[in-house]
C-alpha cells in the first residue's frame, strides 16, 4: 500500500511532460514542457515569489483538506510552515505536511527550531499571512480572548500578519451565542474569514459548519496577500468573461465557442496582485473565483448595462469576453415547432460595439480579438474605435490557443503599430502578462 505522504508529496515543478503536453494541447507538434514552465514563471506575480504562509491546523476532521492547501500555496511559490494543535495530529500526520512544503512543522511550543529564537516568536514575525483552516470553535475562541498556550495561538499572537479563518466544527457549535460573539470579536480586531459553508457535517446534521473548499481558502489567501503588497492594491478591475447568449426562442440560443477560461483567469491575476475585481461573466462551467465580485449576465444588453456603469471609477477595463456580432432580428416567445420538410430562416442583425462607451476618468481599457487568420493585423483595426491601450490578438487555430484550452499564445499589438508576440504560456500567465503591459497606462493613485 502506498503510503499517504508519498501520494500527496508534490514537486517543486509541475511535472509536464511533453506527452501531457501533446495531450493538452491537441497537437503532434514537439512543444517543450521547460519552455512552458519558463515562460509562465516569468509572468507569475512577483510579490507572490518568497512570500510566507502560516498555516493553522487544528483538531478537526476537515484537517485532511488542509493538506490541499498546503500543497497549492506551496505550488504558487509561496514559503509554507504549517503549525498544528496537538489535537490536529490525531487526525493527519505532520509527516504530510512536512512532505507537501519542504518545510519542518511545528505542533508544541516546546520544540524550537532555532538555538537562540522561540519557534513560534520567529514564525509570527516572519509570516506575510496567516492562515486557519480548519479552525475549530475552540481555537477561534482562544485567538478571540487573546488565550496563547499553544504553538498556533502563540504564533498569531506574535505576528501583525493578516488573518484568515476557515471555521470548521458542527453547526450547532457554530451558530452558539459563544462562538459568533467571539466570530465578531476577531472581525472587530481585523480578522477575516472564509465560510462555514452549509452542508452535512461529520455529525449527521445539515447546516452551517463545513469548512470552505481548499481553492476558497486558497483565493481568500492570495486576495489577503495581493491587498498588502500587491502592484494592483487599491486598484479597480473591471474584466468580462465568457460568450454572450441571444436567444432565438424559449429553448434555442445563438452563442460561441467562448469557456471563459481567459476572462476568470485574468481576473484571478488581478485579485492576485490586490485589485478590487469586478468579474462580469456569462453561464460557464468553471468554478467562480473567490475573492472577487462576481456578476452574472447572459445576453450583449445585459453585459453592456453591467459593465458600463462598474467603469466610471475603475482604473481598468479587461474585454476577455467574446461578445455576440450577431442575434436574432426577432426572439420568438413560444418554441419554433418544425413544420413538414420547411427550412427555418433565421435573421440576424448586426449587435453595435459598445466598448466605445465604457468611460471613466482614470480607465484604462483592453480590448481582445479572437480570430482565425491574421490576428495582428486584423487586431490594430480595434484600436481606434474601441478606444483601447492596446488588442489582446489570438489565432483561435494555433495548437494550444483560444477557446476551450487552458493555455494561449496572444500578439500584443499597440497603437504605434507594433506587435510583441508571447509565447504559449498559461492563461494565468497570459493574464498576468496583459496586467504587466496596463502598469505603464495607470494613473498614480490619489
Amino acid at each position: 500500500m502506498r503510503r499517504l505522504a508519498d501520494v500527496l508529496v508534490v514537486h517543486r515543478r509541475p511535472r509536464l511532460t511533453e506527452r501531457a503536453v501533446r495531450e493538452h494541447t491537441g497537437t503532434t507538434t514537439s512543444l517543450s514542457p521547460d519552455s512552458l514552465f519558463k515562460s509562465d514563471m516569468q509572468s507569475q506575480p512577483t510579490h507572490l515569489v518568497g512570500r510566507r504562509v502560516v498555516l493553522g491546523v487544528t483538531g478537526s476532521i476537515a484537517a485532511y483538506k488542509s493538506a490541499h492547501v498546503a500543497s497549492a500555496l506551496h505550488q504558487l511559490g509561496l514559503q509554507v510552515n504549517v503549525v498544528m494543535t496537538e489535537s490536529a495530529t490525531k487526525f493527519i500526520g505532520s509527516s504530510t505536511f512536512a512532505a507537501l512544503t519542504h518545510n519542518p512543522v511545528s505542533t508544541s511550543l516546546w520544540v524550537q527550531q532555532g538555538e537562540t529564537e522561540i519557534d513560534h516568536v520567529e514564525l509570527g514575525l516572519k509570516a506575510n499571512c496567516i492562515v486557519v483552516a480548519p479552525a475549530t470553535a475552540n481555537t477561534i475562541a482562544k485567538l478571540a480572548l487573546g488565550i496563547t498556550d499553544d504553538a498556533l495561538t502563540a504564533t498569531v499572537m506574535a505576528s501583525n500578519a493578516p488573518l484568515l479563518i476557515a471555521p470548521a466544527m458542527d453547526a450547532d457549535m457554530y451558530a452558539s451565542d459563544t462562538t459568533q460573539a467571539n466570530v465578531c470579536r476577531l472581525r472587530e480586531i481585523g480578522a477575516k474569514f472564509v465560510g462555514p459553508e452549509v452542508g452535512r457535517l461529520a455529525s449527521g446534521l445539515t447546516g452551517a459548519g463545513r469548512m470552505s473548499q481548499p481553492d476558497d481558502i486558497v483565493d481568500e489567501t492570495l486576495r489577503l496577500i495581493g491587498s498588502r503588497y500587491g502592484d494592483f492594491a487599491g486598484r479597480k478591475v473591471v474584466i468580462t468573461a465568457g460568450g454572450t447568449v441571444e436567444p432565438i426562442d424559449p429553448v434555442r440560443v445563438i452563442t460561441n465557442r467562448s469557456t471563459g477560461k481567459m476572462g476568470y483567469e485574468t481576473a484571478k491575476a488581478a485579485r492576485d496582485r490586490g485589485a478590487d475585481v469586478t468579474l462580469i461573466t456569462t453561464p460557464t462551467t468553471l468554478r467562480k473565483p473567490s475573492g472577487m465580485k462576481v456578476v452574472n449576465v447572459e445576453t450583449v444588453a445585459q453585459m453592456r448595462d453591467a459593465t458600463l456603469p462598474a467603469c466610471r471609477e475603475a482604473d481598468v477595463l479587461v474585454m476577455a469576453a467574446a461578445i455576440s456580432d450577431f442575434r436574432p432580428a426577432n426572439a420568438e416567445s413560444t418554441k419554433i415547432k418544425k413544420s413538414g420538410n420547411d427550412t427555418l430562416n433565421l435573421k440576424l442583425e448586426p449587435v453595435a460595439d459598445w466598448m466605445p462607451d465604457a468611460v471613466g476618468e482614470r480607465l484604462v481599457k483592453v480590448a481582445f480579438a479572437a480570430e482565425t487568420a491574421d490576428a495582428a493585423s486584423k487586431a490594430s483595426a480595434k484600436l481606434q474605435p474601441k478606444g483601447a491601450a492596446f488588442v489582446v490578438a489570438n489565432d483561435i487555430m494555433e495548437p494550444g490557443s483560444g477557446f476551450g484550452h487552458d493555455t494561449n499564445r496572444v500578439d500584443i499589438v499597440r497603437a504605434d503599430g507594433s506587435v510583441e508576440s508571447l509565447p504559449l504560456m498559461s492563461k494565468y500567465a497570459v493574464g498576468n502578462s496583459i496586467l504587466d503591459r496596463v502598469t505603464p497606462f495607470l494613473q498614480p493613485l490619489s
